[in-house]
């Protein structure tokens, strides 16, 4: 069943045209991934799709009575409403009964009244009729995940990843069948969006994203949706099999192309001799010349290759970390760290949003001092340093004399690279060199703020983020770059796949000043803390007191408490969160990577799930008595 049907869509401002006559359509159940370069006009498609634009020509069909919701990059919020009123305005009657539950017993807490305790049961009979309890357990784990805790908070008093968060909620709790997602996972910890991928992926909706995280793609999608060179390609699969398939079909371009240049040169000689008679042969033979021309003058990628910079010498001291303490008031960031770094050291930066990670950078940069310890650098250091916030404070020049201001050229293995042809390589075309420091995008202006780092022909990059707003294309690059970079390297990510490829341990920020250093990339920690956490649920359970005999019924039956209805949410959330890991821990063993060590860890770390749930699960037997 198609729920949406895009037919012959075509969009152009002034000269620059955006796509033209694309079309396809969205089925049920399906999760579609549009990608393409920055620019390209992902954003305007889907603001055409959503009726916020219009198209040039074509049109776009909602197939009747499907509930569709679109999130934009930056959502519209009014700054007035508080965070309670944006999540359940909603004619959604789950919505109406819930909202009116949770000011029901709002009130309740602070007027002890009849008229109060009436309002409170009115609202939970409303609750009961409507079927809404299991809908609120959905609410409750989204705001739990997305760390929203204050309802009352005004809009205006949120920073923009709080915002951002606050719209994805809003979107996962309506009731729709079509969700449409524009970089949904920007602003988010690499913990929500593991837990936003596995939530989408239970959902029975369709959707269609614009992502640029490659591991969503593969976790998420079954199929990409590619837009290059104003035409519409189709992939059936995730990442992987994209860049598999694409390759295949720029080969078979390029071929094309270099058979149609040849005949080109033929039939060019012919049209010049071109004899006068014009009968309907030699009118079809010119008709088909024209077809030929179009098709030779098409433009074909071709990879230069990764770049092979040569970086500044690095002496034997290269930078040592002992003994930092670092506190903001009450709350400690980095407590007692020691580290030296070593020549050419790789390492990635993880932790939750607000556990120190940004100051962790700062420190290092100087830009911060510590509270306690010390921090010693070589004296060969040369910083490149990106962060999030550094491209706002910039002289309004054109992009290319901001590049020539740190360096006319670079230096290669072999040669020179000038300014202007590292830009080029970067996805900044000539035509958009000499654009004003002030005509460029959000995502443009940070762009070439990275590439001004990597100018700098730094030996120690440190990179905060720098695959926001970043495409796919340019995202390769980069990582090009950075592999065959000598110098040390410093990264902090949400982008795992960037991770994985480029990062040989991590510095995990757990909070409460704690950092513990993993040996291995991303995946690497990621099945260490799924072992560690196994064996914590192991002990715990080991400490729970023996199971008691569940007492017979009484024969008057009895109402469940206010406790007893949140301890029965707070199972079921429980048991999801245990089959999840038992989940994981299987795929862990099925895997086939795993030495004879780790496979008997992970069947202890199964055994224990398993008893965890079961013990759960009677728990919940014995409340689901009192509810039926």
């Amino acid at each position: 069943m198609n729920y949406l049907l895009i037919e012959n869509l075509s969009k152009s401002y002034g000269e620059k045209e955006l796509f033209s006559n694309i079309t396809f359509g969205i089925d049920e159940g399906s999760k579609v991934a549009l990608i393409a370069r920055n620019g390209a006009g992902k954003s305007s498609l889907l603001n055409i799709i959503a009726g916020k634009d219009l198209p040039d020509t074509g049109s776009v069909t909602f197939r009747r009575n499907i509930r569709w919701n679109y999130l934009p990059q930056n959502p519209l919020i009014n700054e007035e409403n508080t965070v309670f009123d944006i999540l359940f305005h909603s004619d959604n009657e789950f919505m109406r009964a819930i909202r009116d539950y949770e000011l029901s017993l709002k009130q309740l807490q602070h007027d002890d009244s009849p008229e109060a305790h009436k309002l409170f049961e009115l609202a939970s009979s409303e609750m009961e009729r409507v079927g809404a309890w299991d809908y609120e357990n959905k609410i409750k784990e989204i705001l739990t995940r997305f760390k929203i805790v204050d309802l009352d908070q005004k809009v205006g008093e949120l920073s923009g990843g709080q915002r951002k968060k606050v719209s994805l909620a809003k979107a996962l709790l309506e009731e729709t069948d079509l969700l449409i997602l524009d970089e949904p996972t920007n602003h988010l910890d690499i913990e929500m969006i593991e837990w936003l991928e596995d939530y989408l992926s239970r959902q029975s909706l369709s959707l269609l994203v614009v992502t640029h995280d490659r591991y969503f793609l593969d976790n998420v999608c079954d199929e990409i949706i590619e837009l290059d060179n104003n035409k519409l390609y189709r992939y059936k699969g995730g990442y992987g099999y994209f860049i598999e398939k694409k390759a295949e079909r720029e080969a078979i371009e390029a071929t094309e192309v270099e058979k149609a240049q040849g005949l080109f040169r033929k039939e060019l000689d012919w049209m010049r001799r071109m004899p006068q008679a014009r009968t309907t042969k030699s009118k079809a033979r010119i008709d088909n010349f024209y077809e030929i021309q179009e098709k030779a003058s098409k433009r074909v990628e071709k990879g230069t290759g990764p770049l092979e910079v040569k970086m500044s010498r690095i002496g034997g001291k290269v930078l040592e970390m002992n003994n930092v303490f670092k506190a903001f008031g009450d709350n400690k960031l980095i407590e007692n760290f020691s580290y030296i770094f070593k020549k050419g050291e790789r390492a990635g930066v993880l932790g939750k949003n607000g556990s120190g990670k940004t100051t962790f950078l700062n420190l290092i940069t100087e830009k911060l001092n510590p509270d306690k310890g010390k921090i010693s650098t070589g004296q060969t250091i040369v910083f490149g340093y990106y962060s999030q916030e550094g491209f706002l404070p910039m002289e309004d020049k054109r992009v290319i004399d901001i590049a020539k201001d740190i360096a006319e050229q670079i230096p290669l293995g072999k040669g020179y690279l000038t300014a202007s042809a590292f830009l080029a390589h970067f996805n900044f075309p000539h035509t958009l060199q000499y654009n004003y420091f002030s005509s460029l995008s959000g995502g443009e202006k940070r762009r070439l703020f990275l590439l001004m780092q990597l100018l700098k022909n730094p030996n120690f990059l440190i990179l905060d983020e720098p695959t926001n707003d970043l495409d796919i294309y340019t995202l390769n690059l980069l990582e090009d770059f950075l592999i065959n970079f000598e110098g040390c390297l410093l990264v902090v990510s949400h982008d795992r796949y960037f991770m994985d490829k480029l990062v040989d341990h991590v510095f995990v920020f757990e909070g409460n000043g704690k950092v513990k250093d993993y040996y291995g990339n991303y995946t690497a920690y990621y099945r260490t803390k799924l072992a560690e956490e196994a064996g914590a649920a192991a002990k715990k359970t080991a400490e729970l007191p023996p199971k008691k005999e569940r007492e017979a019924p009484a024969d008057k039956v009895k109402k469940p408490s206010y406790k007893e209805r949140k301890e029965y949410e707070e199972i079921e959330q429980s048991i999801q969160f245990l089959e999840e890991q038992k989940e994981a821990i299987m795929e862990r063993m099925n895997s086939g990577s795993c030495s004879s060590d780790e496979l008997s860890q992970l069947a202890k770390d199964y055994a224990v799930m398993e008893q965890l749930i079961e013990k759960q699960t009677d728990r919940w037997l014995e409340l689901s008595e009192l509810f039926n």
